[in-house]
């Protein structure tokens, strides 16, 4: 999975890439999703637009293995508006395999009439434009979105995102003792998203629902918000 990482944009050089992908994207969807441009680096984080977004898939790699359900959910540091949120269940090309619809649920039954991502393209790329996409380990949507673009489409979509889980990695790092951090020692305390909720006084939700774990990641970034960072820090400084 990683890659795809060499190509993303440096994080000052976000501003260049939308507008030479403006100029170079053929697919109408996409080329409106370049042309409104991304959230200015500078912007401070209390004024920035939001939207935590989860994929739920037929596995981890984005080479060998599709999407099956895609939640959305925009927000603010003070405000979640849950009732602009979407889901979609969308039906993969790749199988299905027993191991991931024991993980999230969604069985042959539910893909079987679903439509496939390029059909609800339409609705998710306007929901992304001019937001900062905030995921919990970017491995996923960034890189299955792009594998799924280049696919169906034959075009590549990057875009910065908060990482909530790199985010906790930089945060334990931190805060490491003088002693540990002289030893090279790294924190040992997990990295999954419900426990790093937990550490926040989070409450516990059920796991692997595209739309539940996208509001899951938009409270536990507010949280990790709180919790460490001035709201005025501008977004350049946490995205990636």
């Amino acid at each position: 999975m990683s890659d795809y990482e060499s190509n993303v944009p440096s994080p000052l050089a976000w501003p260049n890439y939308y507008a030479a992908q403006s100029k170079r994207c053929k697919d109408a969807r996409l080329k409106a999703f370049f042309d409104a441009g991304v959230v200015d680096p500078q912007t401070p984080l209390n004024e920035v637009p939001f939207l935590a977004m989860d994929f739920e898939t037929t596995g981890l790699d984005p080479r060998e293995h599709g999407i099956v359900s895609v939640g959305m959910v925009p927000f603010t540091l003070s405000r979640i508006r849950c009732r602009n949120a979407s889901h979609f269940i969308v039906k993969p090309r790749q199988t299905l395999l027993p191991k991931s619809v024991t993980i999230h649920g969604i069985t042959h039954s539910d893909v079987k009439s679903a439509p496939d991502l390029d059909e609800v393209l339409h609705d998710v790329l306007p929901m992304l434009a001019k937001q900062v996409v905030v995921v919990h380990y970017r491995h996923i949507e960034r890189d299955f979105l792009n594998l799924a673009l280049l696919t169906r489409i034959q075009e590549e979509m990057f875009f910065p995102v908060i990482d909530t889980m790199l985010l906790e990695e930089q945060i334990l790092q931190k805060q490491r003792s003088v002693v540990a951090s002289l030893l090279g020692q790294r924190s040992t305390l997990s990295l999954r998203l419900p426990d790093i909720r937990e550490r926040y006084g989070l409450p516990r939700y059920n796991l692997h629902h595209a739309l539940t774990d996208a509001l899951a990641t938009a409270e536990l970034l507010q949280a990790q918000i709180a919790h460490h960072f001035d709201d005025k820090t501008p977004i350049s400084q946490l995205w990636c």
